[in-house]
């Protein structure tokens, strides 16, 4: 479905897509919260992790973390997980931080470490890596990554860690074989369900973000959107723009609680 959203509901841009600003992000209590903590683990030199359920804004909350850390003082790098083995998890990580391949594991594992090293050596930016769905990441794997911040016998703090993950990640770094691992880590962050009224106040936001002047979405219509997301982001996000583009189809100029029910079922049909 083609929508003039322009037309339609005076937008410049189509709302509630993923392609946003940090600087436009919507400062949501839980999320500010969580994003300030995990700022203050990496300004302490160690690291963190974020435990939320899928579509609750892991891979944004990540962003905004990064465009917090000044550019001056850390580096930072991006990693997305995938249930893979030690080499290749540190294959993504040498190629997210421009370290050059070798044949052997023990060689590239220490290429790495040498790069985190010589970039605070060299330039004084303190290296951050952000390993995004590492709930995916084998227990070997997860071991692997304690050895990785270890420098000088573990006299000197050089990389901090932020992992990121759903619930299973908690459970795994509360198992006994994972202690070391989780010793590492000075934060745990979490993000909460919108509440009602954060939902309503959100889809206003990105309305206002997009271009609208005015929000078209009535209160049954933000009602109906919080009683089936429950205050998920993603599907938060999916919902309103799925009943905006069939209001804008039957040249409606108001969302109703209809037009998110039929949104639902063309989403997740029965």
């Amino acid at each position: 479905m083609i929508v003039n959203f322009k037309l339609s509901f005076g937008c410049h841009s189509t709302p509630f897509t993923r392609e946003i600003r940090v600087d436009e992000l919507h400062e949501i209590p839980c999320f500010q919260e969580s994003r300030d903590n995990i700022v203050r683990a990496i300004e302490k030199r160690m690291s963190a992790a974020l435990i939320a359920v899928a579509g609750s804004g892991k891979s944004t909350l990540i962003r905004a973390v990064i465009a917090t850390l000044p550019e001056a003082r850390y580096i930072t790098h991006y990693v997305k997980c995938t249930d893979i083995s030690k080499r290749d998890i540190c294959r993504d990580i040498a190629c997210v931080c421009g370290v050059r391949s070798a044949g052997s594991f023990p060689i590239l594992f220490r290429r790495i470490q040498e790069k985190f090293e010589s970039s605070l050596a060299e330039s004084g930016r303190r290296p951050v890596l952000f390993l995004d769905e590492a709930h995916d990441l084998r227990p070997d794997v997860l071991s692997m990554l304690r050895v990785l911040t270890n420098f000088q016998m573990d006299s000197k703090l050089v990389l901090s860690l932020v992992l990121a993950g759903q619930p299973a990640l908690a459970r795994v770094l509360s198992q006994d074989d994972q202690s070391a691992v989780a010793r590492r880590i000075i934060h745990y962050a979490t993000l909460r369900p919108m509440s009602r009224d954060e939902t309503a106040k959100y889809v206003e936001f990105r309305m206002g973000v997009a271009g609208a002047k005015n929000s078209p979405f009535d209160d049954a219509s933000l009602d109906a959107i919080y009683e089936i997301a429950r205050g998920n982001l993603r599907i938060t996000d999916n919902l309103a723009l799925g009943s905006l583009e069939l209001a804008a189809a039957a040249k409606l100029k108001a969302v109703g609680a209809q037009h998110v029910a039929a949104a639902r079922r063309a989403q997740w049909p029965s």
